[in-house]
């Protein structure tokens, strides 16, 4: 059994253009799905947040509309109610990856507010991917990319492959025109060469040690993907 390392956004909101803070925090389904894909091979979730505080779940990510009806988000309230790493999470300030298989950032809106910035998640990234050893994002999740600019401008990520929560979708999820900025934008001046596949479609992208996933729908499949590469 091995240890996978869960970095989640410790905000709670995600403030928009014009200065209104918009609730946020975690997507229900980009934690569970991967959570049960590694906890039902055996191994164990470690969860990490800014300073160890308790992660906010995005209400709206248990909507039934969004989880398949409504006994796809029961499903997922139920498993969030079971995940006892949720409820007692490490700092990370603190996280060394060397103790880790894997390591794993889900998304929501809260890491464009939090995690986007985060020196101490820039250096997991960084490290975790020096490794070798599998990083996975998905969604939003990518945004703590943009936290690996060095003092020279440049990141190690820049010209990796890679997918995340697309233009395209931000608009048809009503947010594009309230954003302050926008992640794909973002990870293209990165330097990152971003791939984008059918909104709300699973899609993944594999490149070296880097799994990216560029929706909710893709969080399953890319825990599947890491899986496989652990061996």
């Amino acid at each position: 059994m091995a240890k996978i390392l869960f970095v989640l956004t410790g905000a709670d909101h995600w403030t928009l253009a014009d200065g209104t803070r918009h609730p946020t925090g975690f997507w229900g389904e980009e934690v569970t799905a991967p959570y049960e894909v590694f906890t039902e091979a055996g191994h164990e979730v470690v969860v990490a947040t800014p300073g160890g505080v308790l992660p906010t779940l995005d209400p709206a990510s248990l909507a039934p509309e969004v989880n398949g009806g409504q006994e796809g988000a029961d499903a997922v309230a139920a498993t969030l109610q079971s995940m006892d790493p949720l409820r007692r999470p490490v700092k990370l300030e603190q996280v060394d990856t060397a103790g880790y298989a894997a390591v794993f950032y889900p998304g929501g809106h809260g890491p464009m507010e939090d995690l986007a910035t985060n020196e101490d998640s820039g250096r997991v990234l960084t490290d975790a991917l020096a490794s070798g050893r599998p990083l996975g994002l998905v969604c939003h999740g990518p945004a703590a990319l943009l936290a690996t600019r060095g003092p020279d401008g440049t990141s190690p990520f820049a010209g990796y492959r890679l997918t995340a929560f697309t233009n395209a979708e931000e608009a048809q999820a009503g947010f594009a025109d309230k954003a302050p900025w926008l992640l794909q934008d973002r990870l293209v001046e990165l330097g990152t060469d971003f791939d984008e596949g059918e909104p709300w479609a699973p899609y993944l992208r594999t490149d070296r040690n880097l799994f990216t996933g560029q929706n909710p729908a893709s969080s399953g499949p890319l825990a599947a993907e890491m899986l496989n590469a652990l061996g």
